[in-house]
């Protein structure tokens, strides 16, 4: 199991990392910075599909909202019916994690390449030469330097600025996509969600190699502004909508549509 993770996962992105460092002037942080906008870029479909997924799931609130009093006393009939509805609108209730899910391996390659890269004794070299491609870039760029701006990249950052842009770029990308809700137990799970997810990150960037912050905070900025562009503006940020966004007509219209097929 470890062969195969460090043939498909670690591997590639440690020597992808080192040659980047390599051509980018022998910057790590670039390096780091350009990895994460290849990741984004490569994972924009699913990015797509969560945005489509998120707002259709929102078009479908008062419809949900009515089986849920309807069915209340009736747990089984209750799952029937909340199925039966997502299959008629074409929509995943769990579509909305996957670019999250997929990002999971990237993290944990990434921070054990950061480890890994920013070897700073003999014997780290010597396992460092273990995972090394035949590329002459690659031993080129060998060794790296840790520095980049005021950071230590193999250490987390002592003046918790990547801690804090951790958290709030976290906070406005999710803030964009949550709708209130009608229902006051929804809308109080939805903001202690709203805010769990970023304390629990900004908690990672405390412990983790500034490194791995600088992937999150490149990751977070990006998709805040894909869901700029993608959904027509800032979407819930500042409150609800003054019109509707492209995203939202289109996923209310696929929704409605299929509701009166049916």
């Amino acid at each position: 199991m470890a062969e195969l993770w460090n043939t498909v996962i670690l591997n590639p992105t440690l020597n992808s990392l080192i040659a980047l460092s390599g051509v980018l002037f022998g910057s790590f942080g670039l390096a780091i910075i350009v990895l994460t906008i290849v990741v984004r870029l490569i994972t924009l479909p699913l990015t797509l599909r969560q945005l489509q997924s998120t707002k259709t799931l929102q078009a479908m609130q008062p419809k949900l909202q009515e089986i849920q009093r309807k069915y209340a006393k009736d747990k089984a009939k209750l799952q029937q019916e909340m199925m039966k509805l997502y299959r008629e609108a074409g929509v995943n209730p769990l579509g909305c994690l996957w670019p999250m899910l997929v990002q999971f391996p990237v993290w944990i390659a990434l921070y054990q390449s950061i480890m890994r890269a920013l070897a700073a004794t003999p014997e780290d070299l010597i396992s460092l030469s273990q995972h090394l491609y035949s590329w002459q870039i690659v031993h080129q760029a060998v060794p790296l330097k840790d520095k980049f701006l005021w950071l230590n990249l193999g250490q987390p950052d002592s003046m918790l600025v990547l801690t804090i842009l951790v958290a709030v770029t976290m906070w406005v990308q999710q803030k964009m996509v949550t709708a209130p809700a009608a229902d006051p137990r929804q809308q109080s799970m939805s903001n202690m969600t709203l805010m769990m997810m970023p304390l629990m990150f900004g908690l990672f960037a405390l412990q983790f190699p500034s490194g791995l912050s600088l992937y999150w905070v490149v990751s977070n900025i990006v998709g805040i502004i894909i869901q700029y562009f993608i959904s027509g503006g800032w979407g819930y940020l500042f409150g609800p909508p003054t019109k509707p966004a492209p995203v939202v007509k289109k996923g209310k219209e696929q929704y409605d549509r299929k509701r009166r097929k049916s």
